[in-house]
């Protein structure tokens, strides 16, 4: 690497120990000649100009220095050029703070742009033309308010007055690129203040409209709800939506933003049951309903959506949720019949005992069976079900 000058550059260098409390994976930025030179050196693939170099199991990146042409579809420079001077490849960087290289072996600092001067001073400022910057990837804009909700930093104003005119080309990104970004920013230690700079910014509107176009009050509650949730996204996320959507809407926004769906499927339970402080009265019987609605896997991410929203709501009812919350608990540890396959009888069962074949009755009659066990779980076995059936099947004249 000495014998090609690399030198680290990017993010790598402002978040290197002593500078930010973060890692990162360190690009460098190799001299001139090229990839094919670098292949000279170190004889592994190569895609872009970039080589992957394994280190000790990390894979660090090495790529020529370059310049890039227009673009033409706020996403890709129409030509990439190889370059001899690392000012020029720095100029093309987003972020002062991510345009700096560093010499380890001269131990000098390569910071054309004052990126150190921004850390310092906790400034996210585009490399010269904000417009410039944003204009040649829509996700630009996205990308700053993320550093400023990660790293606790502040726009630097020009940059900010340059994202509302950008927005066009904000909309062109792909979705799946914007959801990478929500999720950082979203799990980020102060979301809430990137939730905020994001509906300042305008850029809310544009992907998620349903919480930008919400009452002042009903999204300032709503951000204060996805902060106080553990730092798990689909909880995050529930808490956001929980008092603006239900959940079918939940589900069809996660599955617009390209989540899995599995996630999406989270989303909707979660924000569909996620009004605990209504259920701190319901008997026993309701309780097992609701976990049987819920399912044992979700009662927990439900819980933390639950708390986050009643401590950023109504915080003096948090007592009655908490107590909630240890006799959800204590039900479900006392492993009661939460589906049909946990009965004591089978379908095939229920069919001898009603003198059936295969017919809707069977659905109606588990149903039967599923309402009885959650009022008195002590009668989930065999031979007590069977005289239920009998009495039902009675009842009704079959």
């Amino acid at each position: 690497m000495r014998e090609l000058g690399c030198a680290p550059g990017g993010g790598c260098v402002g978040t290197s120990p002593g500078v930010l409390p973060r890692t990162s994976t360190c690009l460098q930025r190799a001299p001139p000649g090229g990839p094919g030179r670098i292949q000279e050196v170190i004889p592994t693939g190569i895609q872009h100009g970039t080589v992957t170099v394994v280190i000790g199991g990390n894979h660090v990146e090495v790529t020529t220095f370059r310049s890039e042409g227009d673009y033409l579809d706020g996403r890709r420079p129409s030509s990439v050029t190889f370059e001899r001077d690392i000012t020029q490849d720095l100029s093309r960087r987003d972020f002062t703070i991510n345009a700096m290289a560093y010499d380890p072996v001269g131990q000098v600092l390569v910071d054309p742009f004052g990126g150190m001067e921004d850390l310092q001073a906790h400034l996210i400022r585009c490399v010269r033309s904000p417009l410039e910057r944003f204009s040649e990837d829509g996700l630009r804009p996205m990308r700053a308010v993320r550093f400023a909700a990660v790293l606790g930093f502040t726009l630097e104003p020009a940059t900010r007055e340059a994202i509302p005119p950008t927005l066009p080309i904000f909309k062109k990104v792909a979705l799946e690129r914007v959801r990478e970004e929500f999720v950082k920013l979203l799990l980020s230690p102060r979301a809430e203040l990137g939730l905020t700079l994001l509906g300042e910014t305008g850029l809310l509107e544009v992907f998620l409209p349903e919480l930008a176009q919400a009452g002042e009050e009903a999204v300032r509650l709503a951000r204060a709800a996805a902060q106080a949730a553990p730092a798990e996204v689909e909880i995050r996320l529930a808490a956001l939506l929980a008092d603006l959507v239900r959940g079918a809407q939940a589900r069809d926004i996660a599955l617009r933003l390209k989540f899995p769906t599995k996630a999406a499927d989270t989303m909707a339970v979660l924000v569909e049951h996620a009004f605990l402080e209504r259920r701190t009265g319901d008997a026993d019987p309701a309780l097992r309903r609701l976990l049987a609605q819920v399912g044992p896997a979700l009662l927990e991410p439900l819980l933390a959506v639950a708390r986050a929203r009643v401590e950023a709501r109504q915080r003096d009812r948090l007592p009655e949720v908490l107590a909630l919350q240890e006799r959800l608990r204590a039900l479900l540890a006392a492993k009661p019949p939460l589906t049909p396959k946990e009965l004591a009888l089978s379908g095939k069962d229920i069919m001898a005992t009603l003198g059936i074949g295969p017919s809707p009755q069977v659905g109606e009659a588990t149903r039967f069976l599923m309402e009885a066990v959650f009022d008195a779980p002590d009668l989930n076995e065999s031979e007590r079900l069977k005289d239920l059936l009998r009495t039902w099947q009675a009842g009704k004249g079959v």
